[in-house]
């Protein structure tokens, strides 16, 4: 590929290493402390994913549509597509690393208008991801309450659980960055451990396993829809919720060191070791399996925990649902993380109604401490109709997918249009960066379509996908929010921000 001008500069960026600079050419004053290495800025994204979270809480989802078979084969499939999607977006994100991360992408290579919608797009994912992992995370609580005191887990009492999950991450990551770096750190090994721990119990306590034909071959399907190829496609549902959130690592990138090529190895980085770990996990939960019909309708409410209580009995499975629970915070608290920043950072080009405020910045901190309180309140709104629908939380993780992965691949889209306009970053994919962009924009649009459609039959106000109603509300407030705010909005003029550095200078607190 000839490397000819780009669509936005005259020139290439500068050495990776001078990551102030580079910002400043991209049109933003550095306000936030670069306190991130390449393990950390990998570690959230990779924490974001977390297996033990999105594998964990939709394994129910999984045993009634397709079954084993789809959850293994699709986990293989998903995560080899997912894969060339992160690929992609890395390239696209050493070229831009900035906390707009995606929209900042679209906003550079189509136009404004491509920008906005990939940021509302972006932030509705992001906002369902933070609603998704934190009320799972609080199922999973109310399954070890049960077990330890016979806690009998209701629509109301799994909600003040997730509450107070939330306003944990707020306040963890209110600490600022240094201390989410920390966390994400600790997070990859106690995720890799535990998987360790989880699979290696299952595998070597219990008396009995399912045999290999029943692991990679058993079809279930408990939909209500009669063609088992739409069944299976359904079922995607579990491998593609659970990959996503790589994005993390681009919207840390300013406050990561050397991001340039960090934040693009860390999406990468993520995925695969999620791919290896997540279908390790997968076999040792379903080779575990005692009883079918007893894990589907398990007395916690968490087919997992009573695999664990059948293979381990009581205190193993306690052990091992503990183990799950803190996977699942640490991978929340990193959401709440990536989700403030890219608040902050939409604010900042006054995307949002509010935005002067959701824009400021602690000066002891350096966090921008409105936006992570947005975040979270927004999250808790996104959940409240599980209080009414057993189908709710399948719809939140649905919002995730629809509303996260189309803004994955509208910047690569756009990298492909500009074709040799665009110029990568210090990291690149070079003659594969054509043939890989193209599956990854073909993947994302079959499962944005796929999980806008009903994943119960008959349809009814219990099992209506609501996520596709989400979307379309979300398009419509930011296409009416256009027209107001399209004037003020903007990502600034590169090499020439010192409007920006003004505004941005007045934010801080």
């Amino acid at each position: 590929m000839s490397r000819t001008a780009p669509v936005d500069a005259i020139r290439k960026p500068p050495p990776a290493q001078d990551e102030e600079a580079r910002l400043r050419e991209l049109g933003y004053q550095p306000v936030l402390a670069r306190r991130m290495d390449g393990f950390g800025n990998f570690a959230i994204s990779f924490s974001v994913i977390s297996v033990l979270s999105g594998c964990m809480t939709l394994y129910g989802f999984g045993l009634g549509t397709g079954g084993p078979s789809v959850m293994l084969w699709g986990w293989v499939g998903v995560g080899l597509f997912v894969l060339c999607v992160g690929l992609a977006l890395a390239e696209v994100t050493s070229a831009y690393p900035t906390s707009g991360a995606l929209y900042y992408m679209a906003d550079r290579l189509g136009g404004r208008r491509w920008g906005w919608y990939t940021g509302w797009l972006n932030l509705l994912g992001l906002l369902g991801a933070i609603a998704g992992i934190d009320y799972g995370a609080a199922l999973f609580t109310g399954a070890f309450l049960n077990l330890q005191w016979g806690f009998v887990p209701t629509p109301g009492s799994t909600f003040l659980i997730f509450l107070a999950i939330l306003l944990l991450h707020a306040g963890l990551n209110l600490f600022g960055v240094r201390l989410v770096s920390v966390l994400n750190s600790v997070s990859v090994w106690w995720h890799l451990l535990g998987v360790a721990v989880i699979v290696g119990a299952l595998a070597f306590v219990p008396d009995q396993h399912q045999s290999v034909e029943f692991v990679f071959t058993k079809f279930v399907n408990d939909t209500g829809w009669a063609n088992p190829f739409y069944v299976a496609a359904i079922g995607l549902l579990l491998a593609q919720y659970t990959f996503s959130g790589y994005d993390a690592s681009a919207h840390l990138s300013e406050e990561t060191s050397n991001a340039s090529v960090t934040a693009a190895k860390g999406i990468v980085r993520a995925i695969w070791v999620s791919w290896l770990a997540g279908f390790a996990l997968l076999a040792g939960l379903t080779f575990a399996i005692q009883d079918y019909a007893a894990t589907q309708n398990s007395a916690t409410g968490v087919p997992p925990a009573q695999i664990f209580l059948d293979a381990l009995g009581p205190g193993g499975a306690a052990a091992l649902l503990l183990v799950v629970i803190v996977a699942q915070l640490f991978c929340g608290n990193a959401e709440v993380a990536a989700a403030s920043r890219m608040v902050f950072a939409f604010s900042r080009d006054n995307a949002l109604p509010g935005s002067a405020l959701w824009r400021k910045v602690s000066g002891s901190t350096q966090t921008p401490v409105p936006a992570v309180w947005l975040a979270v309140v927004v999250a808790a709104l996104l959940a409240v109709p599980s209080l009414y629908s057993a189908t709710a939380y399948g719809a939140v993780t649905a919002i995730n997918v629809i509303g996260i992965t189309p803004a994955y691949a509208i910047p690569i889209y756009l990298r492909l249009r500009a074709g040799n306009r665009f110029i990568p970053g210090p990291w690149s994919l070079g003659r594969w960066s054509r043939p890989i962009g193209w599956i990854a924009v073909v993947w994302v649009a079959f499962v944005t379509v796929l999980f806008c459609l009903p994943q119960k039959s008959p349809v009814n106000v219990d099992t209506m996908n609501y996520a596709a109603i989400a979307l379309v509300v979300v398009l419509v407030l930011a296409s009416v929010w256009w027209y107001v705010a399209r004037r003020s909005y903007g990502t600034p003029t590169a090499y020439g921000n010192a409007r920006e550095e003004a505004e941005i200078a007045e934010g801080i607190v």
